[in-house]
């Protein structure tokens, strides 16, 4: 029994001694290493050794941050800056996360020109902006991101009005690819000449970005705010039903698929449903003449893409006939004339399941004109259409 009272005390008095050394570490203060300012001269100084003006060696900040960006930004302002810059510069010196190896370097490399006294536009700015846009990036409006100020120096050399500049610096213009400035450029022109708000930009900047895919050189030139908003509302409309389409079809296709006792996941499903058997055709009108010929295509429409693309140019309804090409009781085609580069719709061509033609209309609704008729007669002939 007294045994036991006695190693009961020493247990107690055991755990006291430990919660007490425990709670001394909690309250200690830890030994800070002190600042890496040899790992911060390193990484400033790489690469660009032939740059540096001062001697590394005698660089002996008063700096108690430990923060690596913040030791490695005060490297590189005392190893190659003789003037203050704007923030825009030093950032890439503190992080430069989602940046490809060339953008950073590209990006100290202005640094250092810009810091050192030297030229920016000599030293690889004058590929994307003019000498008075180079000193509108140097002082830039407000405090801004290095693409930001970019477009704000691009649109500072457009618009009188400061205000168009700073909204612009905060679209999504200023995310685009650099490769693509001449496009945006013309863009931003645009905006300058026709102000409107950061939201209707970034609206636009969609179905801007969209049009130059499919067409490197569309334009702006004669366009206005008006006939623009209206443009990009009709592809808004072509999307959702492009959208709709699509979902139809994978519906479609993941109910065969059942069918067949197939588990396919969505990356086996096809984008385009199966059509008709049928080949396209073409056949060219002979002419001496090389630069006169003209040639006829039939082409089958097997996307939602292209169904709707054939409604807008058409101005008719051939995109509401998916549902019949998804289920394979029709299938659409396209005759199109190709002359001089450039390729023109003529006809829309709707086939049953029977190969036959039920339905042949132009643009607008408008019956086949004599001359498209003799080519729907060749077309027909060389791949077994009925003509109804």
């Amino acid at each position: 029994m007294a045994h036991s009272l006695i190693q009961r005390r020493r247990e107690a008095e055991r755990a006291r001694v430990e919660a007490y050394e425990l709670s001394l570490r909690h309250v200690s203060q830890r030994t800070r290493p002190p600042p890496d300012f040899e790992t911060a001269i390193y990484e400033a100084r790489r690469g660009f050794e032939a740059d540096i003006v001062r001697d590394a060696e005698a660089w002996k900040p008063r700096m108690k941050t430990r923060d690596a960006a913040r030791l490695r930004l005060a490297a590189a302002r005392y190893l190659f800056a003789r003037y203050p810059v704007a923030e825009h510069l030093e950032q890439i010196w503190i992080d430069g996360a989602g940046l490809g190896a060339g953008e950073i370097h590209l990006r100290k490399r202005w640094y250092i020109a810009a810091a050192g006294g030297g030229s920016l536009y000599t030293a690889g700015a004058a590929e994307w902006l003019s000498r008075k846009e180079v000193h509108a990036f140097l002082n830039p409006l407000g405090s801004v991101g290095f693409e930001a100020a970019i477009w704000q120096a691009i649109a500072r050399s457009y618009a009188n009005d400061p205000a168009i500049a700073m909204r612009i610096a905060r679209t999504r213009i200023t995310q685009t690819p650099r490769a693509q400035n001449r496009f945006w450029r013309e863009v931003v022109r645009f905006f300058c000449a026709h102000p409107t708000t950061v939201e209707d930009m970034d609206d636009f900047h969609d179905y801007l970005a969209d049009c130059h895919r499919r067409d490197p050189e569309y334009t702006l030139k004669g366009r206005s705010l008006i006939s623009l908003g209206r443009q990009m509302r009709e592809w808004h409309r072509d999307l959702d039903a492009i959208a709709r389409i699509e979902a139809a079809r994978r519906r479609a296709e993941a109910a065969r698929n059942r069918a067949r006792g197939l588990a396919a996941s969505p990356e086996q499903i096809e984008d385009r449903w199966l059509g008709a058997a049928i080949a396209d055709w073409s056949w060219t009108k002979s002419s001496k003449d090389r630069a006169k010929r003209e040639e006829y295509v039939v082409v089958q429409l097997r996307t939602a893409a292209d169904l709707v693309a054939e409604t807008r140019g058409m101005r008719h309804c051939v995109a509401s006939y998916a549902t019949k090409c998804i289920a394979g009781q029709a299938s659409i085609w396209s005759l199109r004339r190709r002359a001089s580069g450039d390729v023109q719709r003529l006809l829309t061509i709707e086939l049953d399941s029977r190969s036959r033609a039920v339905q042949v209309r132009g643009f607008a609704n408008r019956p086949p004109l004599a001359e498209e008729s003799k080519i729907l007669e060749r077309w027909a002939q060389a791949r077994g259409i009925m003509m109804l």
